[in-house]
C-alpha cells in the first residue's frame, strides 16, 4: 500500500473513531475534577502498586484526545496499562484550565493536545512529550501507543 493511501486509510479510521467516540458522548476531562488531587491519588496509588503515572493533557472537544484514549482501552495496550500506569485525565478546556498544572510541570500545551506526561511514583517527570507525538492522531497507529507504553513503563 503507498504512503497517500495508508494516509487516507488512517485519516477515515481517525474521523470513524473519532465520531464513534464523540456519540457515545464521552467525558474524559472533567470540568469538576481537581488535577492536584487526581495527581495526588494516581501517585499513592503508583507507590503502592509498583507503577508510573501517565497524565493525560486534553480536553473533550479534541478528537485526537479521543483516539488516543481508545487506543489506550485496545489489547495489547489495556493489558500494559493497567499493569504498569496509573491514568490521570487533565482537563485543559479551551487552553484555559488548570493551568496551575501545566506550569507546574512546564507542560507546553501551547503546542497542542493531547499531551503525555509520565511520572514516577515518586512524582517526578521522567517525560514530557515535547515533539507532538500524538498531536496528529491519523500519524499514529495503536502499535505506537504500545510502543510508547513499554518505553515507559517501569522496569521490574
Amino acid at each position: 500500500m503507498n504512503l497517500l493511501r495508508k494516509t487516507v486509510f488512517a485519516a477515515a479510521a481517525l474521523m470513524l473513531a473519532s465520531a464513534f467516540a464523540l456519540a457515545q458522548g464521552r467525558i474524559l476531562y472533567s470540568d469538576s475534577a481537581d488535577a492536584h488531587a487526581d495527581i495526588a491519588q494516581a501517585l499513592h496509588s503508583a507507590m503502592q502498586e509498583h507503577k508510573r503515572v501517565i497524565v493525560d493533557f486534553g480536553g473533550n472537544w479534541c478528537a485526537d484526545c479521543q483516539v488516543l484514549d481508545i487506543y489506550f482501552h485496545q489489547q495489547p495496550n489495556l493489558a500494559i496499562l493497567e499493569k504498569n500506569f496509573e491514568l490521570v485525565h487533565v482537563n485543559i478546556g479551551h487552553y484555559d484550565k488548570n493551568l496551575d498544572v501545566v506550569e507546574k510541570y512546564d507542560v507546553p500545551i501551547k503546542h497542542g493536545v493531547p499531551l503525555l506526561m509520565v511520572l514516577d511514583a515518586h512524582g517526578r517527570v521522567l517525560y514530557i512529550q515535547r515533539d507532538r507525538q500524538f498531536e496528529k492522531m491519523q500519524m499514529v497507529t495503536p502499535a505506537s501507543v504500545t510502543e510508547f507504553l513499554n518505553q515507559w513503563k517501569p522496569k521490574r
